[in-house]
């Protein structure tokens, strides 16, 4: 995939020209990719109804050791599922804290060879 590219930034907007908002970069594309995926549930979008995580029913959930684990494989599989081609996930950690659900993801981006972590908060 090029990375010279001008890709559409996540949110929706427009710039100060009035035209639709680009990435400032690609690996900043490449994060709002991850963050689609992650907290986008399942059946939200229309034509693809069987993207995204439905990781945003778990923050008012009682997230117990169990229920955290398997976030993290469910997590860490539709990533790979979703963007498997555009990333190597190397770590993924999940924490509950009161109705706050906290997401560290350490990843490779494939077209840059750029190492990163991001912390994903809802």
């Amino acid at each position: 995939m090029s990375t010279s590219r001008a890709d559409l930034a996540f949110p929706y907007a427009l710039d100060p020209r009035g035209y639709t908002a680009t990435s400032p970069s690609y690996d900043a594309h490449v994060r709002d990719l991850i963050e689609q995926v992650l907290f986008t549930s399942p059946g939200e979008r229309i034509n693809r109804p069987d993207f995204g995580s439905g990781v945003m029913q778990l923050v008012f959930a009682p997230l117990g050791e169990e229920l955290l684990a398997s976030t993290r494989l469910l997590l860490q599989g539709n990533l790979q599922r979703f963007l498997g081609d555009l990333i190597t996930v190397e770590a993924l950690e999940v924490e509950s804290e009161e109705s706050r659900l906290n997401i560290t993801l350490r990843y490779v981006v494939l077209a840059t060879g750029q190492r990163r972590q991001d912390r994903f908060t809802r």
